[in-house]
């Protein structure tokens, strides 16, 4: 199958009429700020974004410059939610960063008086991105040059000297996966609408089994295919996007969770999964492969616990699905929707819970 030459284009639309904003503050700001020359058109990008994202055009026909405004949603939002304060900062960070890219950032304003919520812009940075981790947009011969710019760009991401981009005080450098595991079992317990077995096991498992702390890293908290834009007519990253869970972390969870798909089950509706498919004939690489490659990349040895770091990701992620449906039942959502997230929920824990029995 030969990739199609538009796919992955970022579907621009209209701006939504719950996220439309006050153009002349915009304006304003923009000019103030240096960013604007001459007029300013304003449309949104398609997609499940936590945060809206704004597609800007400004300058002349002949010549436009395009930028990106992401905001804080409207509405009350929880105090740890939707941290674009976060994004700005580690992007900004990382601009200087070998081997991982990120847009220009130019202003963030915490003045929620200007458009409604706190903003920042950043440079527009044409692209392309794929969902699905099976990558069927592609042709076999590029799906494993996203896979390798995937690890490639990750270790280069868990290279980065936290201390010198000044990041030092950005999370707390020791106990991140038993902080997490904690978070999540409370997470998942507060919104369970009954017992799962293999959900309760697996919490007890992952808290007998917590991993030591490493050298601490830049963990970008929601590192996957889906994540990367990917360069227009390459499958090298050209930004990394969504930073929104950005911390200092341990890098290996981090790891962990991009190769998530390689133990969910392919062709299962509204799960990302990658198991069952013959990844040879469909250009992808094994996941030994892109271990031994990031460990090639980081220059470190083997591994430790590296289930570990695998079962908490499935569980992590099914207890996030079980709050999704949880809050569905409380909204009164239409009942198979509902239904559907819970499935996934529990599929996604009986796999977490067979990784962990399998690693003992």
């Amino acid at each position: 199958m030969a990739s199609d030459a538009n796919a992955g284009a970022p579907e621009i639309v209209a701006v939504r009429e719950a996220h439309r904003l006050d153009r002349a503050a915009l304006e304003s700001y923009l000019s103030d700020h240096g960013l604007l020359d001459g007029g300013l058109e304003v449309s949104q990008f398609q997609g499940g974004q936590s945060n809206p994202t704004y597609f800007l055009t400004t300058g002349s026909a002949d010549a436009p410059t395009h930028y990106v405004l992401r905001k804080q949603p409207p509405g009350q939002i929880l105090p740890s939610a939707h941290r674009i304060d976060r994004e700005y900062r580690v992007m900004s960070a990382l601009a200087d960063a070998p081997g991982v890219p990120v847009p220009r950032m130019h202003v963030h304003c915490e003045d929620a008086d200007v458009i409604g919520t706190p903003f920042y812009v950043m440079d527009y940075i044409p692209g392309r991105v794929f969902g699905d981790p099976a990558l069927p947009e592609l042709a076999a011969a590029d799906r494993g040059g996203v896979y390798h710019s995937l690890v490639d760009t990750l270790a280069a991401l868990h290279r980065v000297d936290v201390d010198a981009v000044g990041l030092s005080d950005f999370g707390r450098p020791s106990g991140y996966v038993e902080r997490q595991i904690k978070r999540w079992r409370g997470q998942y317990e507060a919104s369970a609408t009954e017992t799962d077995p293999a959900m309760d096991a697996l919490g007890q498992w992952l808290t007998d089994h917590i991993p030591a702390d490493t050298t601490p890293a830049i963990a970008h908290g929601d590192f996957r295919i889906g994540n990367l834009l990917l360069a227009p007519d390459s499958t090298s990253v050209a930004a990394v996007l969504d930073w929104e869970l950005a911390t200092i972390g341990h890098p290996i969870a981090d790891l962990a969770y991009a190769c998530m798909p390689y133990h969910l089950p392919y062709g299962v509706k509204g799960v990302r999964g990658i198991e069952g498919l013959d990844l040879a004939a469909h250009g992808i690489p094994g996941e030994s492969s892109q271990l031994a490659r990031y460990c090639e990349q980081r220059g470190i040895g083997d591994i430790d616990d590296w289930p570990v770091f695998v079962a908490f990701s499935l569980f992590r992620t099914a207890a996030i699905l079980q709050g999704v449906y949880a809050r569905a039942l409380q909204g009164n959502a239409s009942n198979s929707d509902a239904l559907d997230v819970g499935r996934r929920a529990g599929l996604i824990a009986e796999r977490g819970w067979a990784v962990a029995r399998a690693h003992d």
